[in-house]
């Protein structure tokens, strides 16, 4: 991918992006709505997986929590929609993050097993992906379908855009997946990788501009604007279902694609395939960076050895 900051972007000022069409529209008509391909189906739920603590949350049809020894329980979705994505935090045990199919937040305090509505402030559309930065767990970003990236510092109780979505191959993209990644480089040490359906992209927590992922000190390569070297990159032209940062090693991360599982050592740099099978989710323990379990087209898998080997994970 090339340079991703659509402010310098050549030609970027002659055209019209949505989040300022759709704000003159709004000013104007004093409503906005999403055209209904950029709606998901109210009921669907999933797939999505999130590690709360040693317990596994999962979003697949229908919400259940494993908290080991193979029991699933069923949860209760929450009543504003169905859930397309799911964030956790280390420091806030029991707390889930739910981006619905409807729009907006829903947030459990309970590992689940009720539900409130944050999205005060939130435009209309699916959230399609969503994390909790790194060093802050009251601090929310959600993906918005159709939309940008938006930022809540008080744990969804109001929400304000960060970033316009990536402008890539001459168009605004959607994110597909978000992680928040705890890096030296980063403004405050902080950065928000995300995927899109053409791979990946990141902006650090200033969100000054998108950029490719790159080696070195990445402030200065930010500042510079030099194109990024790329040693193996993820594949070209895939979308990034799912993405994860390991609480306990930050500079590992999991990508869910649909060409199977990679990894990632070097903060997204280097990438190696781990599973050819088609992943559509995936999830990391907070405190073992080679535990990793991700839902694919054939059930739930799951790697204690980062992701040398798989073994099948029943859910009753």
């Amino acid at each position: 991918m090339k340079d991703t900051n659509m402010t310098t972007t050549p030609g970027y000022s002659a055209r019209l992006s949505r989040r300022a069409f759709l704000g003159a529209i709004a000013a104007g008509a004093g409503l906005i709505g999403l055209p209904f391909s950029l709606r998901a189906a109210p009921g669907a739920t999933g797939p999505a997986i999130a590690f709360d603590g040693d317990a596994l949350i999962l979003a697949k049809d229908t919400l259940s929590r494993s908290d080991g020894a193979g029991v699933w329980i069923d949860l209760s979705d929450p009543t504003a929609g169905g859930i397309l994505s799911l964030a956790t935090h280390p420091g806030r045990p029991g707390r889930i993050a739910a981006g619905l199919t409807r729009g907006g937040i829903a947030l459990s305090e309970d590992g689940g097993k009720n539900w409130e509505s944050r999205s005060q402030g939130l435009p209309d559309g699916p959230v399609a992906a969503i994390t909790v930065a790194a060093a802050e767990p009251d601090t929310i970003y959600a993906a918005i379908r159709g939309d940008g990236l938006w930022k809540s510092e008080d744990a969804g109780r109001s929400w304000v855009l960060a970033m316009d979505r990536p402008w890539l191959v001459d168009a605004e993209r959607d994110l597909t997946a978000l992680a928040s990644v705890d890096l030296a480089t980063g403004m405050g040490g902080i950065w928000i990788y995300a995927g899109t359906e053409l791979g990946l992209t990141r902006v650090p927590d200033c969100f000054c501009r998108w950029q490719d992922v790159q080696p070195g000190d990445a402030m200065d390569a930010l500042a510079s604007g030099k194109p990024a070297p790329s040693e193996a990159p993820l594949p070209e032209g895939e979308t990034i279902n799912a993405l994860v940062s390991a609480s306990s090693l930050p500079t590992r991360l999991y990508a869910a694609l649909p060409s199977g599982i990679w990894m990632s050592e070097d903060a997204g740099v280097v990438w190696s395939q781990k599973s050819n099978t088609r992943a559509l989710a995936v999830a990391v323990h907070p405190t073992n960076a080679d535990h990793v379990v991700a839902i694919t087209g054939d059930g739930l898998i799951e790697s204690r050895d980062g992701g040398a080997n798989w073994t099948a994970r029943a859910r009753a």
